[in-house]
Parts: structure tokens; C-alpha cells; sequence
């Protein structure tokens, strides 16, 4: 991350001081950190199939037998920069078939509405340079029911529940432990890790705690054959102590310190080839403690299975309570210290603790709204602290991982080429992931959304991050960037402009460098956009499923038969917004260089293009707008000119809304040149003049950019704030629940229906978690409000609307844009009985359970339950932006 220009005076909290010192992505203040996946097994790095199948290649029943290629996972894990030294909590409750050391959850095949994580944790805090986190992880006291939940859950449809953990009864009368791990920095070096297990049952329960201690596996791949070590060193412990010494030949020393006097069990982070693949598959020179020895020593009582001389690449410090009584607790430590131990002055465990608490406290007092309500700050900081906790290590050497290891037999060479044309790609980084379990995987578009409520507490990692994705190891040379990791060609909504100019003015609107790397890398993807999603040059795009998954009649990333095309009104509106965004940025760049007035005019033509290509299409002269149904649609065109408009009332109608700006009036005087360009080329083509929207205001001329005219307008936000159509209590639906009894079309002698679906997907299309038939789903409701309050603050500056439609009440149109937004934070906040809209309806009631927000994938479209992933604190998060940015932020 390069050096920006120097923040203005700002809040002076311990934190911020910290956040000073780490603008940098490897600053020493971020060099530990919560890095560790959640989920490695079942992901596209570890598979090395001929079919393609990553869940069943390395399957959960196997992450405790092999060792990872890519990366490491753990509960409530934290490791460095590099991935080299792993720590997480594992668990056992005396019941289990096996340590706890991993969440357990259905891959996509499994679930009946996909990948789906059947565990219960929180994440309770987080500080942006990870001083200070904290997050619960709730353990069954019985045993835990893996083979019931893959059972029933794969004799259920898409249109029967989920059977969760819950359901099993595994957690009834309150018998779980809830253990909460703590993360403390007392320096950047030097971190305290606490793990509390409280008995919420109704009898004492035995528990054991074993926080693991682990070196990534890179010796056993033929590119780097020095094996770090851990070993005990008796010498240097302190009476009630255990200490570990890890020596690693880039990481350097490393010294972990253990109270309690625990004992301390030894193995190799190296796969168990005899348990996977037979006796005969394990040659001389194979370690005998491999990789589950632990797990043996202690689930199976196998004292001999664990290293006797104390010394390996992986080790559990074993603590044991026969039992705990009900209503009480137990507390285990570790410290680890780069070096030899920390240093003299360093303050103890206890008093790291609570000054690093009392620092969260101050830190989210200045990043919050003063007056903001204590169920909102507690929603805020919650989402924040999801956050911090799902960035990870992402490791992936595309090129390597097609050929293999040198070390290890070939990939089978029947093996389908996922990601070939991407060989470019070789990721080391800690990047902002969706979702911890369900994504531990970066997407493009849900990145972009993550970095503008980072911005609030964290505006350096946000920048680095959108930056990432246009690096040279990321962006194809080509200009497109990558979509995700089970196919980076896929195509993502290009909000990448949008976000930046979100982060740079929520940063203060200072940052020109940041803004002029994002603009130069854009120049970049645009072309490709036109180049390969405009296919006749009609500034019509078709993109294909842009992020929304099932949203349409079809799987619009399927090609079509006989020269058919899809020509998209959500693909041309994300241009549209493309393009209005980067004139924006050029704009604001021109107040200091006027060399980027030629890329503002470029921009400026592009768009006008665009908006006037929504009313004609060059094939067929089809029109995007339907006059009858007042609203936006996709158009099937064939080869002889036939046009199929798709008859459907979905988010894909409504983000034309979103393509609006307005010119500041200060280009009147700053950029003459742009001035003149702009009112000579719509003089010149009047035709284009209806994007162009005009207002007189308190004496002020306001000019106002627009893809949609101001007929087109009232009549779209007049469905679009109906409640029978698209206004749901709990915020923007993806499709109007007027198409509750479905919408059927004939195509081609195909009959094609969809309907309004609330909930959880009753289609395959897409599969997986995602259902954009009907649901709520907070980025597109941040991109619709954000765009509200732009056309209000232009065009629709005193021309209040009704809201709700049909209500007879008039408001003006920013204020709706905080009404909707406050429906939105409403999901979040407690209900009369204490119960979260979102809460997801598996979670039992009461205050162990009420006191905890939970950030889904998305929600309900009537209910505003939580679905999908579950813990999607990464574009959900935009709750936090919504509670910090009450009006917007300011749109200069």
C-alpha cells in the first residue's frame, strides 16, 4: 500500500494512533491477525480431481487426516501475515467422535439449499489492527450429530426446511458450553490469547480445551523441503507455565507461553497416509505422529500416538475439567511472542485485556454517530467486528496449482482446466472475504461492497483492497477482473468505481492518489466491458448473470441458441453507473490537472450513449423501457430482428435508478473546458438531452445526470416503494411480490415461468445459497439509496414522492432513502419479544440467543429472517455503514 496524503486532524483514539502507524498492508501492527479460514477443505485450491469436484475431493471427513496444500483452518483461529504460524482453539466435550477443531457444515451436494454451516458462533469484537477481537463459539455438551445432519438434510427438497443443529436437540435446555476466545496485542509482536468456557447447562459437564499451535504444511511439496519445528522447553518455563519455542527459517523465533502447567501433546502437520490410503501407501521415511495424532491421543486414548520426545510442526497444549459446574466458568491462556519473550515492560495478561477493551469502547465512540442508539452501536460494532474476523489468507498460484507439485503426483490428466486462461493469478494476500464458512473465497462485486463500510473504521485496508483486484497478479491482462474463485471468468456487476468514490469520501475526500490508481486501472476494465459485453456496438450490454444468480426466466450466463441475445437492462445500467462514476473521479482530478478533462469527456459521451441506447436498441429497435408496464425489462432479440421482452418486475428494473450524478457547480468555474464541452455536444445532439435533467432551486442551477428520464423515474420508484410490490418491511425485495402466482412466458415453443419466492430458492438454477427471487439483499438496497439521495439532492430536489405508494403521504426523496435505510437496520434491531427480525429462524429464543445480531447472506422478503450464509458479514456489514451515515455520505 503506498503512502497517501496525510490524514486532517481526526479522532485521537488508542486505536487510531495504531491506525496511523499501518497504512501500510504489511505494516508490523497487521502482521497478526485473524487470518485463518474458517473452511480450507472442499475449496477449488485443495482440488486436484479429474472432475472438477472440490466438495468431494477433500471432504470434512478428511481435514483431519490431510494436509492442506493452500492454507490452513481452525476456530477462532489467528496466524501471521504468511500463514506460517497457525493458532486456534480445538475442543472436546468427552462425547464427540473427534476433536473440535473445525467447523462442521454440508457442502453443496449435501445441503437441500447448498453449502450450509451447521454450527453457532459470533463474533463478538474486532479493532481494524486486530489488537483487540473476540468471538463465541457455542459447543454441544452431548455429542455432536454429524452423521443425523448429513442424513436427513439429503432426504430433504428445496422446498422443506433445513434440518439444523438445533432441530437435533442436541442443544436443548441450554446444555452447551459457550466459549469465547480473545485475541490481545500488547505490541505488534506480542498477543495474549484468553479462552473462556462457560456451562449454560443444568449440570456440571466435563470439557476439554486444547488451543492448537501449528506450522502450515510447506515442506511436503517439493519447493521447499526445511521443516520448521515446535518443542518444549522445560528450561525456560516459570513455575505454573509451559513454554514452546517455534523456529521457522523466515518467521523467525517465536515463543509461546502456556499458564496452568497443561500438558503439552506433539505431532507433524503431515497427512495420515495409512489412514486414507492403506499400510502399503506409507513409505519409510513418513512420520508415525501425523496429522490427527492429537485428536487420538485424546478422543481415543491412544497416549502413544503423539510425539514422546515433545517436538514437531504442530502441538496442543491439553487442558482438562472434569467438570465444570452449571453457571460457572474456566479460563486458559497463551502468549505468544516473536522472539525470546515479552518485552520487560510489557503490561500482564489481565491488564492487556482490559485496556485493550476499554480501547474498543473509545474507538467505537468516535467512529459512531454521537446519540447513536446502544442496539444500533451494538449492530454496528457486531458487523465491524465480522469484518475483521473474516479477512484471510488467500494463497493461490493458479499456475502451480494447474501443474501441481514437483513433490506430489501430477493432477490426473483428464483434469478440468478450471481458471486456465488466468494463470496470471498468484495471490498471497490477506483479502476481505464474503463469508468466512460458506465464501472463503474473495468475489469481486461483494469486495467492493465490503470496502465501503471498512472505510469507517479502516480506510487504508479498504483502498488497498479495491486496489488488489486491479493489481497485475489479479486484473487479466485483458482488463477483466477476476469474479471468484470457482470461476474467475465469470462475469461480476463492475460496482468497483462506485465503491471507491464511496471509500474516498468517507475518508475525507483527500486521498487523489488513491483516486487516480483506481481511475487508471478502470480505464483498463471498461474497454474490456465494451469490447466483449457490447457485441454490436449498441451500447446495449449483456454482461450475463451479474451477481443476481437465478433472477431471470433462465440461466442468463447459458448461451443462447440460433443468434439469439439477451440484451440486459441491469448489465446497461452497471455501465451506466460505470460511467458516471469514473466521470465523477475525472472530474474531481481535473480541479488539480486538466489533463483528466478528456477522460471526464469521454466518459460524459460514453453515458450519454448509454442512456439514450435504454429507449432504442440497435437490433430490432427494441426498447429496454415497456411504456405499458411502466418499467424496465430484458429484451431476447434473434437474428431476424424478433423481440421477446422478458415480462418480469425484478432488481433488474430497478438499477437503472442507480446510473445518476450530479454536476457540481463548481465545474461551471473550475473546468470551463469540460463546460463547454459538455453543453456544445448536447446542443449538438439534442437527442441526448434527456439524460440530462435540469432544476432551479433556492436560486441555484442544478444539473443532473440520468439514465432514466423524470416520467420514467416517478413511475419505477412508484412500484419500487409499493409494499405490495417491492417495498418489503425489512427493505428493497430483488423481485415484486406481485408475482406471487408467477410469471410464464413462451419462448421458441419453451414455456418459461418463475414466481415470487420470499424466502430460501425453490429453484436449481445457480443453486447453492442464493435466491434473488423475491429476498432482501443489503448491497443492491445500498446502491438504490444511494441513488436516491443523489436524484434528490438534484433532479428531485422539492419534488417530494409518496411513501408508501398509495399511502398519501409525501416525503421528500431523500428522506425515503433514510426510510428504507432505517427498514433496513430494523432487521437488526430487537423486536417487542427481544427476537431479531434477522435472526435466522433455526435460532432458539431467549437471551443467550436474543443477544446476538447475526448477518445473513440475505433475507426474508415478507419475514426479514436471515438466510443463505450466515455469517455474510462482508456485504452485510453495510448495516454498519447505514447506522454511520445516517444522511449518505456527502455527494460533491
Amino acid at each position: 500500500m503506498d503512502p497517501h496524503t496525510p490524514a486532517p486532524p481526526g479522532p485521537t483514539t488508542a486505536e487510531h494512533g495504531r491506525l496511523a502507524d499501518a497504512d501500510d498492508s504489511r505494516a508490523p501492527w497487521r502482521r497478526w491477525g485473524p487470518y485463518v479460514s474458517a473452511r480450507q477443505w472442499g475449496t477449488v485450491r485443495e482440488d486436484y480431481s479429474a472432475d472438477g469436484n472440490a466438495w468431494e475431493h477433500l471432504p470434512f471427513d478428511h481435514a483431519h487426516l490431510r494436509a492442506y496444500r493452500w492454507g490452513e483452518d481452525g476456530i477462532a483461529g489467528l496466524c501471521d501475515l504468511e500463514g506460517h504460524l497457525n493458532v486456534a482453539v480445538a475442543m472436546w466435550n468427552g462425547q464427540d467422535d473427534r476433536l473440535k477443531e473445525r467447523l462442521f457444515g454440508l457442502t453443496n451436494p449435501q445441503g437441500n439449499h447448498g453449502e450450509d454451516v451447521k454450527e453457532y458462533w459470533w463474533h463478538l469484537e474486532g479493532l481494524p489492527t486486530h489488537s483487540y477481537a473476540s468471538a463465541l463459539y457455542r459447543y454441544p455438551q452431548a455429542a455432536y450429530p454429524y452423521e443425523e445432519l448429513l442424513r436427513v438434510n439429503g432426504e430433504r427438497g428445496v422446498r422443506d426446511p433445513e434440518h439444523e443443529l438445533a432441530d437435533t436437540g442436541v442443544l436443548a435446555e441450554d446444555r452447551f458450553f459457550d466459549v469465547v476466545v480473545t485475541h490481545a496485542k500488547a505490541a505488534p509482536g506480542d498477543l495474549v490469547v484468553e479462552i473462556t468456557a462457560t456451562n449454560h447447562g443444568p449440570e456440571a459437564a466435563p470439557l476439554h480445551l486444547l488451543p492448537q499451535v501449528w506450522f502450515r504444511n510447506t515442506w511436503s511439496w517439493g519447493l521447499d523441503d526445511s521443516r520448521p519445528v515446535l518443542w518444549r522447553d522445560d528450561t525456560a518455563a516459570a513455575d505454573g507455565t509451559v513454554v514452546v519455542r517455534a523456529e521457522h527459517a523466515t518467521l523467525g523465533p517465536v515463543t509461546v507461553t502456556a499458564d496452568g502447567s497443561p500438558r503439552t501433546l506433539f505431532c507433524e502437520n503431515d497427512t495420515n497416509l495409512a489412514a486414507l490410503y492403506g499400510e502399503d501407501a506409507v513409505p519409510p521415511e513418513h512420520t508415525s505422529y501425523p496429522k490427527d495424532s492429537v485428536g487420538r491421543a485424546v478422543v481415543h486414548g491412544q497416549p502413544d500416538a503423539c510425539n514422546p520426545e515433545e517436538r514437531g510442526t504442530k502441538m496442543a497444549f491439553w487442558w482438562v475439567f472434569d467438570a465444570v459446574p452449571p453457571g460457572e466458568s474456566v479460563t486458559v491462556r497463551l502468549r505468544l511472542t516473536e522472539g525470546e519473550a515479552p518485552a520487560p515492560d510489557a503490561p500482564d495478561a489481565d491488564e492487556l485485556l482490559a485496556l485493550r477493551r476499554a480501547e474498543a469502547d473509545e474507538f467505537y465512540a468516535a467512529v459512531l454517530p454521537e446519540g447513536t442508539d446502544a442496539e444500533d452501536a451494538l449492530v454496528a460494532r457486531r458487523a465491524f467486528a465480522g469484518l475483521q474476523w473474516c479477512k484471510q489468507l488467500y494463497l493461490y498460484d493458479v499456475t502451480r496449482w494447474l501443474a501441481g507439485d514437483p513433490g506430489q503426483p501430477p493432477p490426473p490428466p483428464e483434469r478440468t482446466e478450471r481458471n486456465s486462461d488466468w494463470g496470471h493469478v498468484n495471490f498471497a494476500e490477506v483479502i476481505s472475504m464474503p463469508d468466512e464458512w460458506e465464501y472463503p473465497w474473495f468475489a469481486t462485486w461483494d469486495l467492493a461492497f465490503h470496502c465501503v463500510a471498512y472505510a469507517h473504521v479502516d480506510p487504508s485496508f479498504a483502498k488497498w483492497q479495491l486496489l488488489l483486484m486491479c493489481r497485475e497478479w489479479s486484473m487479466h491482462p485483458n482488463g477483466q477482473l477476476p469474479a471468484y474463485e470457482w470461476n474467475f471468468s465469470d462475469v461480476n456487476p463492475p460496482v468497483h468505481p462506485w465503491a471507491a468514490w464511496q471509500v474516498y469520501c468517507i475518508d475525507g475526500s483527500r486521498d487523489r492518489v488513491f483516486l487516480e490508481r483506481v481511475v487508471l486501472k478502470m480505464l483498463l476494465n471498461f474497454p474490456w466491458w465494451v469490447n466483449r459485453k457490447d457485441a454490436d456496438g449498441s451500447h446495449v450490454f449483456e454482461g450475463g448473470f451479474l451477481g443476481l444468480d437465478n433472477i431471470g426466466l433462465f440461466d442468463r450466463s447459458d448461451p443462447l441458441p440460433d443468434g439469439q441475445r439477451l440484451e440486459q437492462a441491469d448489465a446497461t445500467a452497471w455501465m451506466g453507473l460505470f460511467c458516471l462514476k469514473m466521470l465523477r473521479m475525472a472530474m474531481e482530478l481535473a480541479r488539480r490537472d486538466p489533463a483528466w478533462d478528456e477522460i471526464a469527456t469521454k466518459f460524459l459521451v460514453h453515458f450519454l450513449s448509454i442512456a439514450q441506447a435504454m429507449d432504442d436498441l440497435g437490433r430490432g429497435h427494441a426498447r429496454l423501457w415497456d411504456e405499458e408496464d411502466e418499467f424496465f425489462h430484458d429484451v431476447l432479440t434473434t437474428e431476424d430482428c424478433g423481440v421477446h421482452r422478458m415480462p418480469v418486475r425484478s432488481m433488474v428494473g430497478l438499477l437503472p435508478l442507480s446510473a445518476v450524478a450530479i454536476v457540481p457547480d463548481w465545474v461551471v468555474h473550475e473546468l470551463p473546458d469540460l463546460t463547454d464541452f459538455f453543453d456544445g455536444w448536447t446542443r449538438r445532439r439534442p437527442e441526448l438531452g434527456d439524460a440530462l435533467l435540469h432544476t432551479n432551486h433556492d436560486g441555484y442551477s442544478l444539473r443532473t445526470l440520468s439514465m432514466v428520464d423524470r416520467r420514467q423515474w416517478r413511475a419505477v420508484v412508484r412500484r419500487m416503494l409499493d409494499e405490495a410490490e417491492f417495498l418489503s418491511p425489512g427493505g428493497l425485495r430483488s423481485l415484486s411480490a406481485a408475482h406471487r402466482d408467477g410469471v410464464q412466458v413462451r419462448i421458441g415453443g419453451s414455456e418459461l415461468s418463475l414466481a415470487y419466492v420470499p424466502g430460501e430458492s425453490d429453484s436449481g438454477m445457480f443453486g447453492g445459497n442464493s435466491n434473488w427471487r423475491g429476498p432482501v439483499w443489503l448491497p443492491v438496497n445500498a446502491l438504490l439509496t444511494d441513488a436516491l439521495r443523489t436524484y434528490g439532492r438534484g433532479a428531485g430536489v422539492g419534488r417530494p414522492v409518496e411513501y408508501p405508494t398509495g399511502s398519501g403521504e409525501e416525503v421528500a426523496i431523500e428522506e425515503v432513502a433514510s426510510r428504507v435505510e432505517q427498514r433496513l437496520v430494523g432487521l437488526f434491531r430487537p423486536g417487542p419479544d427481544g427476537r431479531r427480525p434477522s435472526t435466522p429462524q433455526h435460532h432458539p429464543s431467549g437471551p443467550l440467543w436474543d443477544a446476538h445480531p447475526t448477518f445473513s447472506e440475505f433475507f426474508d422478503g415478507d419475514s426479514g429472517v436471515g438466510l443463505g450464509a450466515s455469517h455474510q458479514t462482508g456485504w452485510t456489514a453495510l448495516v454498519a455503514h447505514f447506522i454511520c451515515a445516517p444522511d449518505g455520505i456527502p455527494n460533491r
